[in-house]
């Protein structure tokens, strides 16, 4: 299907896939030849949302010092299961078109049960998935994942109970890591800098050197 691309803008190319469910707005931070890539997912407030203080662009920049691409992927309809997930696997084909066959997915609140359901239709591609506190409505399938899996819910959230990790955790087979940040709310803001080191640090350690 057509991809649109428009001007490098502050590391990152705009682009829109063209898919028969609609346009899906995305943002592409290349690395040329790259072959791993992260795919970055908000949750149901819609638009390039962000947890813990602007962690996705952060990143973005930071695994692309390090020969990670990165595609930032907005929903058409961020209330809507079946239609993100949906735009998650339209962005894990258009990182295959670009030479991809390592992505890790990333997905906050929403957005957990989204990279869970992505990862199980993309076993082939997927390496590993990272939910920040993840809602647990539409991501049990984490029982069948074949890729390790990373779990962070902060302690004190207020919209999704931290019991919604936990129980994830459980139902996950091994390899898995469960981190509880104390004190910290549903935005994860409390502890980013935290986040984004353990999110870092596990991308890095599934998706292999270079």
């Amino acid at each position: 299907m057509p991809t649109q691309h428009a001007t490098l803008t502050d590391g990152f190319t705009p682009i829109v896939l063209d898919t028969a469910r609609g346009p899906v707005e995305a943002h592409h931070y290349p690395v040329p030849h790259a072959r791993r890539a992260a795919l970055w997912v908000g949750g149901v407030g819609g638009g390039f949302d962000t947890p813990a203080r602007g962690l996705y662009p952060r990143l973005c920049r930071s695994l692309r010092d390090q020969g990670i691409q990165s595609l930032r992927v907005r929903f058409r309809r961020s209330t809507s299961l079946p239609d993100a997930v949906a735009d998650v696997l339209e962005g894990i084909e258009y990182l295959r078109r670009h030479d991809v066959t390592a992505v890790a997915l990333t997905g906050h609140s929403f957005g957990g049960a989204v990279v869970i359901q992505a990862a199980l239709s993309a076993p082939d591609v997927v390496r590993t998935v990272v939910t920040l506190a993840s809602q647990g409505f539409g991501a049990d399938g984490i029982a069948n994942l074949r890729c390790p899996v990373l779990l962070i819910h902060g302690e004190a959230d207020e919209v999704l109970a931290p019991k919604c990790s936990l129980l994830l955790h459980r139902l996950a087979p091994e390899p898995k890591k469960l981190v509880l940040m104390p004190g910290t709310g549903h935005c994860l803001d409390e502890t980013a800098e935290a986040v984004c080191r353990e999110v870092e640090d596990w991308i890095l350690r599934q998706l292999g050197a270079s």
